[in-house]
This record gives structure tokens, sequence and C-alpha cells, in this order.
């Protein structure tokens, strides 16, 4: 007796340190004590209501947010009819992008191979406030061509260039944007406030 009550002992012990130790070295989350954010849909409705009244303004970022080891963007876009390609290919270097696609739609091209790509501006607003540093280009090369429409997810990895090329009435779409390097200026609901009610004007969020 005296000798399995031994046995288990020296079973129960490592058992005991080892449940310990895993208790100490649970994985610690990326982003230490955040909060969750809410972006209602009349604050959405708002953002597409804006899109569709200027002519000015097209990518609307709504949140710019620090999630830990990314920073993560929610942009509302809207486009107007195209029927030909405006010849400028966008890139964004650093910056994913997923489209979730609300209402109309279109043609995009795609490809990551640019053709003559100019570096973009370090301080245009697109750069520091949208999407990052990247390029853009009249055109590309082995382009795929993708149709996309309403309730459609349209994944871009950054450093893949792309542009629309049709849009037989209209496109509104979320942008989810994934910003691993923090370069994309942080907004919050404030901000968004402060945007809506200058009426779109960008120089409220430099």
């Amino acid at each position: 007796m005296q000798k399995t009550s031994a046995v288990l002992l020296l079973l129960v012990i490592p058992i005991f340190f080892l449940g310990r130790y895993s208790a100490q070295e649970r994985m610690q989350a990326s982003c230490i004590m955040c909060q969750s954010e809410l972006i209602s849909a009349g604050e959405i409705e708002r953002y597409v209501e804006l899109g569709r009244q200027s002519t000015a303004v097209g990518d609307m970022q709504i949140r710019s947010m620090d999630v830990g080891r990314s920073n993560a963007q929610v942009s509302l876009v809207h486009r107007n009819a195209l029927q030909e390609s405006s010849g400028r290919v966008a890139e964004h270097s650093l910056v994913s992008e997923i489209y979730y696609v609300l209402s109309g739609g279109g043609t995009v091209l795609t490809s990551p191979e640019l053709i003559d790509a100019i570096p973009r501006a370090a301080d245009s607003y697109s750069v520091t406030n949208l999407n990052g540093p990247g390029h853009n280009a009249p055109a590309v090369r082995n382009g795929i061509e993708t149709v996309i429409g309403e309730g459609d997810v349209f994944v871009i990895p950054a450093g893949t260039g792309h542009a629309w090329i049709d849009i037989p009435d209209h496109a509104t779409y979320i942008t989810f944007r994934l910003d691993p390097d923090k370069v994309v200026k942080l907004m919050d609901a404030e901000d968004s406030r402060r945007f809506l009610d200058s009426g779109g004007d960008i120089d409220v969020l430099r």
C-alpha cells in the first residue's frame, strides 16, 4: 500500500507542476485590453448617401483601428458608372483589401505585374489616411478580369494592382483593410462624426 502511494505521488507531482507551468505559459493576447467597436448600419448609410451625393469623394475611411499586431480599416466606397477604363491601376504595397459589395457592381482588373509604375506621393491623403504607400500605373501584364456584384466578397492582396474597368450603373462597397505594418493613420468614431458633419471634407482628418 505504501509502495502504491509513493508511486502515485511520483506521478501526481510532475502533473501538478506541468499544469502550473502550462497555465503560466498560456498564450498572451496580441491586443492587450482592447475594446470592441460597433459601426452601426445608420452610420454606414450616412456614408452611402454622402458617396451618392458627392462626385469629389469616392473612398471614405470609416475607422482605422489598432487591433494588436496589425491595424485594421473599414471604408465605404461609392463609384459612379464607368464605361471604359480610366487607364489608372492602383497598387497598395503594404495593405491588403477585401471588398464586400453592398449594391451595383462591375468588372475589376487585377494583376501584380504593373507596367511603368510610379510611386504615390508619400504625403497624399490616400497614402496617409486610406491605404498606405504604393504605386499607380497605366496598365498591367497578364491581367485578370473579374465581375463582382451585390453580396460578393473580393480579396486583393497587398502588391496586386487593381482597377475598375466597367461599372454599368454604380458600385457601392465596404472595403476591409489589413494593415500589418500600421502605416495608415488611426481614425475613431469622433473622427468619423466630424468627417460626416463636414460633408466629406478630408481636411478635417489630416
